[in-house]
This record gives structure tokens, sequence and C-alpha cells, in this order.
């Protein structure tokens, strides 16, 4: 690496096919990113995660690929992709694509010779069982999806492994002729440009080559996430044969090889359904696998000052010289204004929370992950059952809405129906409620949300400590957030108040308010008075 740009990053997620239509056909594409990217630079991050864009059927909207080297037609071209990586590029972004190596489409042409028979060249690319002697799955593994993560083909006499849909099946990567396929799909990309690569469901990778089953976990009725967990047996096990297996590191290792070839490359996992924060140290803190990881630590349905403090104190102990990036909202769960804004200890100012939330989530140490429309305070989108579009959802409505209403289309416009995302019927319904945060309404706005969030990256930007400093939690009440950054010979006091009422925390002695960041608080004989969902920040004096 020639530099480690990616430490203290702060990334804008990008759901290709919601966020800007270009050519008029209801669905987002590659260069209605490229027509935004003005918009983007304007914010002060640093770099673009892009959700897949690769051929695929669709049935899980990308992540189903297959043909890892050439652009779906819904978004356009490999030659829409370099124009806007170029134009990226000239306007000083990094450009990160989503890779998903853990599995294919059922389409993928490796796939659908791997299935003919037991003897053909990619017979073994695929995580192939012979059923039970009663013609069961060969072990207990369920997808979160529903149901068994196996299903049979009759053509091997054979089922195959699939840890979500069906259409999905898993890689085997216990073969080495699957690693180097898939390290010359990687390589592709990087020799195209790309800047760095974000590893989907990372921890699915690999599987137990005994195949054996996973124990049963109870659940804690205690558990914040118990009611959710309750209503899918996916939940109900403790998957240490189904995730987070010894060749997924050593995997990782030879990955960040072939990455390490060229030059200021960055490579980010996402963990999910482990324990995320160890998982997450043991992929990065060696230097010879992953450079972040980015886990749904902040994106379960429990928050408050508390909450996070144990997450920052959970982190801190484990990461070690590993690296984190944070997010709190992206194109798999609820939006963070609306799951955190629905607590009761929460309901009040949506736009001040919206405010609070993204500073303490750009404060924080490590990267940042922000997702379309976090910018503009966006909350969930509610929708109809007829509307749905994703799987899940449709597969266990209504305990569980699925996750569309995170994805509906970015709204550029209040201009009825569309809001400036397409001309054409777009793919998910724009919310009547989405038109009062569109961006045309925050921008003659200065204190709108996203007026908010620039001021307060332009801030960030002259603070290292904020940016690459260590993290020192502060004593406080249950309501608020406190730490110190401390980079050299900086140091910087950050504290928020994560409640819907006035809060008061004691300042030690020597501090002294510093401006530009956009929020006010009035200190008096060294108590800090914090407004609802209010913040802080101080200099020693």
């Amino acid at each position: 690496m020639k530099s480690e740009w990616w430490r203290g990053a702060i990334i804008y997620q990008i759901y290709p096919r919601s966020f800007y239509d270009s050519n008029r056909d209801g669905t987002g594409d590659l260069a209605g990113i490229q027509a935004k990217l003005d918009y983007i630079s304007s914010l002060g991050v640093d770099a673009i995660w892009i959700s897949p864009f690769f051929k695929s059927p669709m049935r899980d909207f990308g992540y189903d690929v297959s043909d890892y080297r050439a652009i779906d037609p819904l978004f356009g071209s490999n030659e829409d992709f370099i124009a806007l990586l170029v134009a990226a590029h000239q306007r000083g972004l990094k450009v990160i694509i989503d890779m998903v190596l853990a599995h294919t489409s059922d389409e993928h042409r490796w796939f659908l010779e791997s299935r003919n028979d037991r003897t053909n060249p990619r017979a073994d690319w695929y995580v192939w069982a012979d059923p039970n002697p009663d013609g069961t799955p060969p072990n207990n593994w369920i997808s979160p999806f529903g149901g068994p993560a196996w299903q049979w083909e009759a053509r091997r006499q054979q089922y195959y492994l699939h840890h979500f849909l069906r259409s999905q099946p898993n890689l085997n990567w216990h073969n080495p002729e699957v690693a180097a396929a898939m390290f010359d799909e990687v390589r592709f990309w990087l020799d195209a440009g790309v800047d760095g690569l974000r590893l989907d469901a990372i921890t699915t990778l690999s599987h137990d080559p005994k195949l054996r089953s996973n124990p049963p976990l109870k659940l804690d009725p205690k558990d914040p996430e118990f009611p959710a967990k309750s209503r899918n047996p996916f939940y109900w096990q403790l998957m240490i044969f189904s995730r987070d297996q010894p060749r997924t590191l050593e995997a990782l290792a030879e990955l960040r090889s072939v990455v390490d070839e060229y030059s200021d490359r960055y490579l980010i996992g996402e963990v999910a359904d482990v324990d995320m924060i160890v998982v997450s140290a043991k992929y990065t803190q060696s230097g010879k696998h992953l450079n972040s990881c980015y886990s749904f630590e902040l994106m379960q349905s429990t928050f408050g000052a508390s909450f996070l403090r144990r997450a920052i104190q959970s982190t801190e102990k484990a990461l070690g010289s590993g690296w984190t990036t944070w997010a709190m909202s992206n194109h798999d769960n609820v939006r963070v204004a609306s799951r955190f804004g629905s607590a009761e200890h929460l309901a009040g100012d949506h736009r001040a929370l919206a405010k609070v939330l993204l500073a303490a989530l750009l404060c924080l140490r490590g990267g940042a992950c922000i997702y379309q429309g976090e910018e503009l305070g966006l909350p969930e989108a509610e929708l109809d059952f007829a509307e749905l579009q994703d799987p899940w959802g449709i597969e266990f409505w209504p305990d569980y809405k699925g996750r569309d209403g995170c994805r509906t289309p970015m709204p550029w416009s209040a201009e009825l129906p569309r809001s400036g995302f397409s001309d054409a019927k777009p793919w998910l319904p724009v919310p009547a409620e989405h038109l009062h945060f569109a961006v045309d309404q925050q921008e003659k706005d200065a204190d709108s949300v996203l007026q908010m969030f620039r001021r307060f990256m332009a801030w960030r930007r002259g603070h290292p400590a904020l940016i690459r400093g260590s993290i020192d939690l502060i004593e406080s009440p249950e309501s608020i957030l406190a730490f110190e950054r401390s980079l050299e010979e900086e140091r910087l006091l950050c504290v928020f108040n994560l409640s819907n009422s006035d809060a008061v925390q004691k300042i030690p002695q020597g501090w002294k308010a510093i401006e530009g960041h956009g929020f006010r608080a009035v200190v008096n004989q060294g108590q800090l008075r914090l407004p609802a969902f209010g913040a802080w920040f101080g200099l020693p004096g």
C-alpha cells in the first residue's frame, strides 16, 4: 500500500437500482450514478461503494451473479462503468465495487456445467453432498430466506449448498481451481482500475468439509432481537459449522496477496451471523487478510447511548491492530432514522435525531459507511404486500416486511409522483412522505440534515484525531455518549445526547468549546447542558 486512505474514510454506499435512472426505464443505472457525481462530491465523502451491477437474473437483485465480467444491461455497459470510474477519479472519489465470492447464480456457466453429472471438469466447483439414507439433506443448515440450505439436483442425485436463495449455489472454496478462477475475476476489475472490493457475506465463503450439523441455540427472551429471531428457524442454530470456517481465513490471505499485487487497493468484508466484533478483529488485525470489516453491529433494533458505549468498548477490546468500518444503515436493514426513531424514548424531532446519529457515526474510531439517503435523514418506506419485490419479505410477510423499505428510489425532488428519480414508473414506489426529504428541498434549507452533513464533513476533515486517532470513553449519564479522540498533539472531546430531552454532562476542567460543526450547547461552571439530540465538541483550553 502506498497509502492508507481508507483509515477513517467515509464511504457512500450506492444501491444502483434506486439511485438515479438516466435512461427512463424505471431502474437506476451506472450513467445515473455518473450524472450525480457532483452531488456525491459535494458531500465531502472519500469513496463510493456500488452494490452489484454484474450480469444477473436478479432473483436477489444482483447478488446472484451469472457473469462477473459483464455489466447487466439493466445498468448499462462495461463502457458505462469505465466512464463512471474515470469521472469519479477526476473528482477525487475512490470507487469500491461489491464482489460476491461465496456463491454465484444458478445460471452461471460454471454451475450449469457442474450440475450435469459427477465427472465433468467443474463437478467439484460447488458444494455437493449425498442425501442421508432417508433422502433428507446431509445436515441441518438453514437458509435465512426460509427452509433448508440444501437443494436437490436430480441430474447428479445430490444436494447442493445454498446459504441464501436456492438460485445462489455456494462455490467450493476447498477446491484450488475455484479460488484461482475467482481471483482471476477479481484481477479483471483491479486491472480496470477499481480502488477496492467490498466482499459480500464473507463469513459464508467456505464450509465445514465434514458437513457437521450446527448445534441448537437457545434464544434469550430478553434479547431485543428475540421477536424477529423467534420467527425464523435460521436463528435457532449456533452456526459454528456453516459460518466463519478456517478455510475462509486462508482464502482471505490468498486474496490479499492478489490485491497487494496492485498499489493502493482496499479490501473490506461484510461480517454477519457470527460474533461480529470477534470475527472482524480476526479478519483484520494480522495485516495479512482484510483491511477492514463492515458489520451489522449498529444495525440492530436496540439503541441508546449505553448500547453504543458497549459496542465501542467491545470493539476496542477485541480489535487491537485491526480496523473496523461502522454503519448504521444499508440496503439490507431498516433505515436508522426509523429503526432508532421508533423507540419510545427517542420519539421527537426526527431531523435533530438524524443529525446527531450522523455526527456520532462520523466521530467513531474507524471508517464509516453512509447509505444513500441517510444524509437526508430518510425514514424507512412503508410498502403494501403487493408492492414488494424482495423474496425475503414475501416469504416472511407480515412478521417481516423484507428489505424493500430501505431500497425505494432516492428522492431528488419533491415533484409527484417519481421525485426526480425517473420519468417512468420506478421499480419500487416512491413514498409520498419521502418528498418532504427530497434533495431539492434540503438544498434550500440551511438547517436541513443534508446541509448539516456537508458542514460536519468539512469540519471533520480539519481534525485528524477524528480520522485516525485513538478513542477513550468518558464516564457519562445513561442518555449521553462521551469520548475523547486523540492523535499526536490533538485531543478532541465529543459529547452526544441521544435522548429526546435535555441532559447534563460534567466537563473536565480545562476544556473549551469549538465551533464549525453546526451543534449548539451551553457550558456553565463545568456543567454541559445539551438539548435533546444535541452534541458538543471541545479542545483543551
